[in-house]
């Protein structure tokens, strides 16, 4: 592992702030600035962490509202 990733990995961003970056990041509406914070606080580990968390949840919610539209009839 090279030392700037360790030192990355040893950011002290939270695991919350990291979440709302994911989240805002699915959505596509991110402020370069905020963006460029979020670049200097936020742990990698804990961003990959989110993003993989963000998307089975995404995936889910996707599920469940094809799996609603088509028990309401409304698809026939």
């Amino acid at each position: 592992m090279s030392d700037e990733f360790r030192q990355a990995a040893q950011r002290k961003g939270s695991f919350l702030q990291t979440m709302r970056a994911v989240a805002w990041s699915f959505f596509g509406v991110r402020k370069s600035s905020d963006y460029e914070k979020d670049v200097s606080r936020l742990n990698p580990v804990h961003v990959v962490i989110a993003g993989v968390i963000g998307a089975v949840v995404f995936i889910l919610v996707l599920l469940a509202l094809v799996n609603w539209v088509l028990s309401s009839g409304v698809a026939k």
